[in-house]
């Protein structure tokens, strides 16, 4: 199944994704919902995020080529660290600059959605506290971070992360494409495979460090192929079994 968030009317909906239209839920897709029959289509409605996120926890050089990329040795363990969820914008929606001179650079990765709370749990039961996995482009200001010496505040500002067009919910996180575009040209290809640490493993170790919940979104690395964004850059973030989150870069 395919959740999108979605505005019509001056109001926000979740609603199950089928081809080129949109079925309304009624409830809480983190709790009890039903399904509604009628049918929408897209060109009536305005997809946004698909979660408002309380939190967003990012992992940091978690695939072996982009570590072999930007020449560092592999971490014993997750590197984790936060990002404003004021940063989040959904599809379609404009990336803006905050430092157009600063080095700015795209970075597709797949995103983990929770779908209820958990806290210092394993990772064999990892996966049944996922609701499921939706696109981020986790856009960093490459000076800033160098500057700081951390991520922070690199990737915090406002439209620096894209996130969607929907949670996939029925998806193996661990053996799935991932590809992104600038203007039409493959900057980054890869496959979850190449994760040092998988979904599960993240799952458990960040609940471990924090107490997550429902519609926290953990953003797990980013693949080799990471490159600039300039003014009137059109990035699209693919993920197999998710679809294409695209948006323009402005200045």
């Amino acid at each position: 199944m395919k959740i999108a968030r979605y505005e019509q009317d001056g109001l926000f909906y979740h609603g199950v994704l089928e081809g080129n239209t949109i079925r309304r839920i009624s409830g809480s897709i983190f709790g009890e919902y039903r399904i509604e029959e009628q049918k929408i289509s897209l060109e009536d409605v305005r997809l946004t995020a698909p979660v408002n996120p309380g939190k967003i926890i990012a992992i940091g050089l978690n695939y072996k080529k982009h570590a072999e990329e930007v020449n560092m040795a592999l971490p014993e363990e997750p590197l984790l660290f936060l990002v404003s969820p004021t940063a989040v914008i959904g599809p379609q929606e404009k990336i803006f600059l905050k430092y157009p001179g600063h080095p700015t650079e795209h970075e597709g990765e797949i995103a983990i959605v929770i779908g209820k709370q958990a806290e210092c749990i394993s990772a064999e039961e990892a996966s049944s506290y996922v609701l499921g996995y939706t696109c981020c482009n986790d856009v960093s200001d490459r000076l800033l971070q160098r500057k700081d010496g951390q991520f922070t505040r690199a990737k915090s500002f406002a439209t620096y992360k894209p996130l969607g067009p929907c949670i996939a919910t029925d998806l193996n996180p661990d053996q799935t494409a991932i590809r992104v575009k600038v203007n039409g040209e493959v900057r980054q290809e890869s496959n979850t495979s190449d994760m040092i640490f998988s979904v599960t493993e993240i799952v458990s170790f960040v609940s471990h460090a924090m107490r997550l919940e429902p519609g926290d979104v953990i953003i797990t690395g980013t693949p080799a192929g990471v490159g600039p964004l300039k003014h009137g850059d059109i990035v699209e973030v693919y993920i197999q079994g998710i679809g294409t989150l695209l948006n323009e870069v402005l200045s």
